[in-house]
């Protein structure tokens, strides 16, 4: 399902657009939780609460979603779990961990660079890519999802399109744009 389609089906109130977003959406947030000192339980709230934020931002006239739909959700579970953070660290005087969320915040800015990126790609480079990278398709699943002949021709043309990728990401940014 689109982005797209995704958005005008929360604007109809259509409550299977979260049944989506959760099982596509929920094992990437819990692992952004986990890897910053939290817990599933926590990642859980944090999750449903972001779910919250995306469906009353979904009926706002001047909302305009800028990115994909998936790190829409993931930079609003960061914010959510970072005021978080900051709550505990209050309650028991401890700091927050810096490092990890520096970290993260970094490691989203260059998906959100490369993101923006595939979305300028073919789409049967945008789908090859996505799948596997994000989906974790395999290839065979892949090449069937695709009507290529079999798994090894999906291979070389995931191969041609993360080359395409490599080659526009250079065009437009320099290493220094993800290095520190």
């Amino acid at each position: 399902m689109k982005d797209s389609e995704i958005l005008e089906k929360i604007r109809k109130r259509d409550e299977s657009a979260l049944d989506y977003l959760y099982k596509k959406n929920y094992k990437m947030m819990v692992k952004m939780i986990i890897r910053n000192n939290g817990s599933e339980e926590e990642a859980k709230d944090i999750f449903q609460d972001a779910l919250i934020v995306v469906w009353q931002k979904a009926y706002s006239p001047e909302f305009v979603l800028s990115s994909k739909l998936s790190t829409y959700i993931y930079s609003i579970c960061q914010n959510l779990w970072r005021k978080e953070l900051e709550r505990k660290s209050r309650l028991t005087g401890e700091q927050p961990v810096e490092k990890g969320e520096s970290y993260d915040l970094d490691k989203q800015e260059r998906a959100n660079i490369i993101n923006k990126c595939i979305e300028d790609l073919g789409e049967t480079c945008r789908k090859i890519l996505t799948y596997y990278y994000f989906d974790d398709l395999s290839m065979n699943d892949i090449a069937e999802k695709l009507g290529f002949a079999n798994a090894d021709t999906a291979k070389t043309k995931k191969y041609k399109c993360k080359k395409e990728l490599d080659n526009k990401i250079k065009s437009l940014y320099t290493a220094k744009d993800f290095l520190d």
